[in-house]
């Protein structure tokens, strides 16, 4: 699975690229030092080819940029949030299974 289907922003970049998109985003909030982040990256990176042309997939690393993980109350890593029209539908926070997380895009694209 190649990186490129995954998009990653940053603080100065999330308002454009998230809140203001046309489509669904998916956003993994991450570290490169949380080992259930990297467990769950294989599973974001397959939802990013899956659901490619429906759903935009987005990695924000929370060391380099931590404004926007306070903004949204984010004290544990990985979280997920799938944003719609600049607002929050769905939140899972931990490392979970890909049908739990392909329910909260389901949702959104509903």
């Amino acid at each position: 699975m190649s990186e490129d289907k995954l998009m990653h922003v940053t603080d100065a970049e999330f308002e454009s690229q998230v809140l203001k998109s046309d489509k669904p985003v998916l956003v993994d909030f991450w570290a490169s030092w949380c080992g259930p982040c990297l467990a769950i990256a294989p599973i974001v990176e397959e939802l990013a080819e899956a659901y490619e042309g429906k759903l935009i997939v987005a990695k924000m690393n929370v060391d380099q940029s931590p404004v926007t993980p306070g903004k949204y109350g984010i004290r544990a890593i990985p979280t997920l949030i799938v944003f719609k029209d600049g607002q929050v539908v769905e939140q899972i926070t931990g490392a979970v299974g890909k049908a739990v997380i392909e329910s909260a895009i389901n949702k959104a694209l509903s």
